[in-house]
């Protein structure tokens, strides 16, 4: 059979099922705005949009504007395939900036897999779940508009998938039906735990599992992902726990949610916490080996989000057997088992944080089977293998082939 998958940074979500599709000796080709990361047996195509969206447009629509010039791009690029001869079986991409708009015209007979990763609502979901974030008036208006791509691709789709069920539960009742909950799978040969596993921290002091480790992993530090509730609690654990270190993984920038003058997140909540900077180590991004290698001497690791997209390192800290303490929030809920798997925790409570915090470091012994139990639910609900088999189902039910 003959795939394309579509993602402006690809592999993105797909490395997994695209690598698989190629070493059955399927057809694969990529799409992308760069060119990708090599994975054997993949063809990478780089498109260009036209031009970026109209300078003046009234602010709903440029997001959308981007989205439309996207799929054109595509549509072009696929259009040039066509003409020399090729025509894919199945288009498996994701339908956030607008790649898989126009696939439908180039190629009907085609089967459509659209990922959809988040629909978003003004109230109910990340948008005003904070307080200290509230949402304008204008926002209201913003964020329905801002469901048109998504919208069109509900709607152009054969199939979608989501990740999560709660990620599933955001789209429309009528288009649920069509959607699929499919996860892109953890590597578990390489999230796992390591007992013997050091961390060299810039200052020289060699790190292992045997020393109390708290970890705070996120894209950015920011609000969406609870850094400003973290860096409270921070100051709490660094009055009460007197042998600690903290490993802070995330760049100093916003990847979600709205920016604000003047200060970083970062320097506005140093201004407003005290924290022991000795012990607390802010490491920017870091590589995905040295990341795996701090969680695999974390004591505690605390995951924080609003209700948004579930973040792939808290999947990967649980398989590799951290104690994570996670708010109470429904995308983190839906993986979590209080006291089963892990510990839940008021986003909004610092001092419930710390406490947890506390507990993990004050009582190892008693951490021990939740840490098992985590990651033995990531190597059971979660591994590559299940969601290659998801996807073959899927592509099966939709082609009729085997694959």
């Amino acid at each position: 059979m003959k795939f394309i998958f579509l993602h402006q940074n690809f592999p993105g979500q797909f490395p997994h099922i695209a690598s698989y599709l190629a070493r059955e000796g399927h057809q694969v080709i990529s799409m992308s705005q760069a060119q990708a990361r090599g994975l054997a047996g993949v063809q990478n195509i780089v498109y260009k949009p036209s031009r970026g969206a109209t300078k003046g447009i009234h602010h709903y629509l440029i997001g959308a504007e981007n989205a439309i010039l996207n799929g054109q791009a595509v549509a072009r690029t696929m259009q040039a395939l066509k003409q020399k001869g090729f025509v894919p079986d199945v288009v498996i991409g994701h339908a956030g900036w607008g790649e898989t708009l126009y696939v439908k015209d180039v190629f009907p007979e085609t089967k459509l897999i659209n990922y959809l990763e988040f629909f978003y609502h003004a109230t109910g979901a990340d948008t005003g779940f904070d307080p200290e974030f509230p949402n304008q008036a204008d926002d209201f208006l913003r964020i329905r508009t801002k469901n048109i791509v998504n919208l069109l691709s509900l709607d152009g789709c054969d199939a979608g998938i989501s990740p999560t069920q709660w990620q599933k539960s955001q789209y429309p009742l009528e288009y649920q039906p069509k959607i699929s909950v499919i996860h892109e799978g953890i590597n578990t040969a390489m999230a796992k735990p390591n007992p013997t596993a050091s961390v060299t921290l810039p200052n020289g002091r060699v790190l292992t599992s045997q020393d109390k480790v708290v970890t705070y992993v996120a894209r950015s530090l920011e609000p969406y992902r609870g850094f400003h509730i973290f860096m409270r609690a921070l100051a709490l654990i660094c009055q009460r726990q007197p042998d600690y270190q903290v490993l802070i993984i995330g760049a100093d920038e916003v990847s979600y949610g709205r920016r604000q003058e003047g200060k970083t997140y970062k320097e506005q909540m140093l201004s407003e916490v005290s924290i022991d900077e000795s012990r607390v180590h802010f490491l920017g991004r870091l590589p995905h080996d040295q990341f795996t290698t701090i969680l695999q001497i974390s004591s505690a690791h605390i995951y924080l989000t609003v209700p948004f997209v579930l973040s792939w390192s808290m999947l990967e800290a649980m398989a590799i057997g951290c104690l994570v303490i996670g708010s109470n929030t429904p995308p983190v809920r839906e993986i979590i088992e209080h006291e089963k798997n892990g510990l839940l925790v008021d986003f909004f409570d610092p001092q419930a944080i710390a406490d947890a915090v506390d507990l993990a470091l004050n009582q190892p012994e008693q951490m021990k089977s939740m840490r098992r139990a985590a990651s033995q639910y990531i190597q059971e609900n979660y591994p590559i293998e299940k969601s290659i088999m998801q996807y073959k189902h899927l592509i099966q039910s939709l082609t009729g082939n085997t694959i």
